[in-house]
C-alpha cells in the first residue's frame, strides 16, 4: 500500500494514497505504517482523506501501527470520511485517536 508523507511544523503527516483499508489490505497497510513511521516524528498524523471504507480488519490495522510506534509517541487521525468517521464512533475508537476535521487542523492541534 502506498502511503506518502511530509513533515510539517514537526509533525510527520502520513498520507493514505488507497481508497480502502479492509481484510485484503491491512497487512500492507501495517508493513507501511511500520516502514513509515521509522522516523523520530514524536507525533503523526493519518491523512485518511483518501480512505472511503474501513472494515474491522482495517480498524485493527490503525490500532495496530498506533501500538506498534511505542510509549512517547502519538498518532492523530484526519480528514475522515463521514463512512469512516462512523466506523471509528460506533467501534469508540474516537475515544482512543484524538480526530481532526483536516490535517491542517491536526497539524495546528486545534480540533474542529
Amino acid at each position: 500500500m502506498e502511503l506518502n508523507t511530509v513533515f510539517e511544523n514537526g509533525t510527520q503527516i502520513v498520507s493514505v494514497a488507497a481508497s480502502r483499508i479492509d481484510a485484503a489490505s491491512a497487512i500492507q497497510f501495517k508493513d507501511a505504517m511500520r516502514a513509515a513511521t521509522a522516523t523520530d516524528a514524536t507525533r503523526i498524523v493519518l491523512d485518511l482523506s483518501r480512505v472511503k471504507f474501513v472494515d474491522s480488519s482495517g480498524l485493527g490495522a490503525i490500532v495496530a501501527s498506533m501500538k506498534q510506534m511505542g510509549d512517547g509517541r502519538q498518532l492523530d487521525l484526519a480528514s475522515l470520511s463521514p463512512d469512516v468517521a462512523k466506523v471509528f464512533r460506533l467501534t469508540r475508537m474516537d475515544s482512543i485517536f484524538s480526530i481532526y476535521m483536516t490535517v491542517h487542523q491536526a497539524v495546528l492541534g486545534k480540533a474542529g
